[in-house]
C-alpha cells in the first residue's frame, strides 16, 4: 500500500509540475544567439523593469526563437568570468535562416525601438553547431 501511495504521489507531482510536450523547450544545437546588454543606468529599477518587460513581450511574440533565456551576472568567483553586463539573452534557432527571420520580425523591431535608449552597449555572439 505504501508503494502504491508513493507511486501515485510521484505521478501526480510529475503531471502537475513536470514538463509536457506542449511546454518543453529544448536547446536547438543548430544555431545559438547570445546577447549581452549593458544598461545606461543599471541601478535604476524603473529602467530595469522597462527593459525586462519589453524583452519578455518580444520573446513571447517571437515566432522563431526556440529556447529563450534571460539572465543577470552571478557573483563571479573566478577571474575569467565577465560579470560587467546588466542582462544576457541566450536563444536557439533551428537554422541561421530562422535567426535572420527573427532579426527581421516585427516584435524584435518593436523591442529595439522601445529599449535602445536604455542601453549603452550591446554585444552579440552567434554560433552554429558543429
Amino acid at each position: 500500500m505504501k508503494t502504491i501511495t508513493t507511486l501515485l504521489f510521484l505521478t501526480i507531482a510529475i503531471t502537475a509540475f513536470g514538463q509536457t510536450t506542449d511546454t518543453m523547450k529544448e536547446f536547438d544545437p543548430n544555431f545559438s544567439h547570445t546577447v549581452f546588454f549593458w544598461l545606461k543606468n543599471p541601478d535604476s529599477q524603473a529602467d530595469r523593469t522597462a527593459f525586462v518587460t519589453s524583452l519578455k513581450k518580444f520573446l513571447d511574440n517571437s515566432a522563431y526563437a526556440k529556447t529563450k533565456f534571460i539572465g543577470t551576472p552571478p557573483k563571479a568567483s573566478r577571474d575569467v568570468v565577465d560579470g560587467s553586463f546588466t542582462y544576457s539573452l541566450i536563444l536557439s534557432f533551428d537554422s541561421a535562416e530562422a535567426q535572420q527571420a527573427y532579426q527581421d520580425e516585427a516584435p524584435h523591431k518593436v523591442f529595439i525601438k522601445e529599449s535602445e535608449a536604455l542601453w549603452e552597449k550591446v554585444i552579440v555572439y552567434d554560433s552554429q553547431g558543429i
